[in-house]
């Protein structure tokens, strides 16, 4: 009763209707009558930590209902999005020519993933395995008997779903002139097991009806419930759930396992999906945008101070900041996600515009005519207070933010490392930085434009 009082509603699909029922399946979230799909929300109020609930039920849930298999699949739009068609957030396609041999090495990589102790709910996506009910027909007992296979499998198909598919037959109403569909079939509660296949009448008319099962061999089989495809490649997916353990760390285990299994046979290409494959685009995305950024500054710092080495000094706080980072993920027990990721480069944004603002006042001052010590001191007690400041008011912004929901913390949490970082190393390392490096610099302008009042050559005259 406790536990009913905290679920909101529950939405449930289970199994698939009959073919001959006018409901499209798009609209249905199972593969067949072997499935059920169970939506619960539960209560704002309720305060369930959704994964030890989940463990719990993997636990408990296979004792009560022997034979069968859980898994607990995102119910919110977000993490479906991100999943990008899976059922899940870890889904491995495997797809060939050959079938059977794209089954086999599914089979080997499905028994090496059983071994990664993070992954949950591995399953396949495809029945496999569909129980089916095989007729054989015997087509010289069916000939004795003056009927075709054509005959048979037309009464069959009448028996097991309905005679729409074999001699659709409308009815107009003389009043309103709408057409119905009229339709003959039998009840699904004779049709419920082999032997009432074998019952099925397989001649029309007045003369005795044989039955199916004196011109058919009926028993029942397997066959594959489901094929799935990719450029006209029959492919099988496995898919699993994550518990304890980041995405990246469960990435790199598939890719051990799958390594692990050899090459795959000829002609099959194995690829990881879900919410791994965009993970990856992403952060590969943002290194290289992160690079190119650091780049494009490095180069307009370097023509803004006329020397390579003050662009050097000015990105010089980066790896501190990003050292800041890490130690401050490592700690909280935060993983290296997309927004911890954004956080280090707020951090990093912050740290250089400081970095910036110290470099300048510092060479001005060197410019001035102090040595290049002196003006590093005399930056810092100048900029000190609005570096401090800046970085205080933003790590103060984002203590809030950090103690928040799961969602937001990495990046508050991330910026908070790198800023920590960022600002130490800017007013206790990057002043003896540039005192080292500005030491025997020259005071002139390397500049070559007279209409600069730095350059040596300002004030000259123009050539005629």
């Amino acid at each position: 009763a406790a536990g009913a009082s905290n679920v909101a509603a529950t939405l449930g699909y289970v199994g698939t209707q009959g073919a001959s029922y006018p409901i499209n399946t798009v609209f249905l979230w199972t593969s067949g009558p072997h499935e059920a799909v169970i939506n619960v929300a539960l209560r704002p109020e309720a305060h369930i930590d959704l994964a030890a609930l989940e463990e719990q039920l993997r636990h408990k849930l296979p004792g009560e209902f022997p034979g069968s298999s859980f898994s607990f699949e995102p119910g919110d739009l977000v993490s479906q999005i991100m999943n990008f068609g899976a059922p899940a957030p870890v889904e491995v396609a495997v797809f060939g020519p050959d079938l059977a041999a794209t089954r086999a090495f599914t089979e080997r990589l499905f028994h090496e993933l059983s071994g990664i102790a993070e992954l949950r709910d591995l399953k396949y996506e495809q029945p496999l395995d569909y129980p089916s009910v095989d007729v054989k027909i015997n087509r010289e007992m069916a000939g004795q008997l003056g009927l075709t296979p054509g005959q048979v499998a037309r009464s069959l198909s009448q028996a097991t779903a309905s005679s729409r598919f074999t001699a659709p037959n409308y009815w107009a109403d003389p009043k309103s002139g709408i057409a119905y569909q009229v339709q003959v079939q039998y009840p699904q509660a004779r049709m419920t097991s082999s032997e009432d296949v074998q019952n099925i009448p397989v001649m029309q008319g007045n003369a005795q009806h044989p039955l199916l099962g004196d011109v058919a061999n009926v028993n029942y089989g397997t066959v594959m419930g489901e094929y799935d495809r990719r450029n006209g490649s029959r492919m099988l997916s496995l898919s699993a759930n994550i518990e304890g353990h980041d995405l990246g760390r469960v990435s790199k285990r598939i890719d051990e396992a799958v390594a692990r299994l050899g090459a795959p046979p000829r002609g099959t290409t194995v690829q990881v999906r879900g919410q791994i494959a965009p993970m990856r685009e992403t952060l590969q995305n943002l290194a290289i945008g992160l690079l190119l950024a650091i780049l494009v500054i490095f180069l307009l710092l370097s023509a803004n101070y006329q020397s390579l080495w003050l662009g050097v000094m000015v990105l010089a706080t980066a790896p501190a900041t990003v050292c800041g980072v890490i130690v401050m993920l490592f700690v909280t027990r935060t993983t290296l996600n997309i927004e911890s990721y954004m956080g280090a480069i707020m951090a990093i944004g912050v740290g250089t515009a400081n970095a910036i603002l110290l470099v300048t006042f510092a060479e001005q001052h060197r410019r001035s005519g102090a040595s290049s010590l002196e003006a590093a001191i005399a930056a810092v007690r100048e900029r000190m207070r609005p570096i401090v400041m800046t970085s205080a008011a933003m790590i103060a912004g984002m203590i809030p933010m950090s103690l928040a929901a799961e969602v937001t913390a990495p990046l508050a949490r991330a910026v908070i490392g790198g800023l920590l970082a960022a600002t130490a190393a800017n007013l206790l390392v990057l002043p003896f930085a540039f005192a080292m490096v500005q030491r025997r610099a020259s005071l002139s302008s390397p500049s070559l434009d007279p209409d600069d009042p730095e350059s040596r050559f300002a004030g000259a005259p123009e050539a005629a």
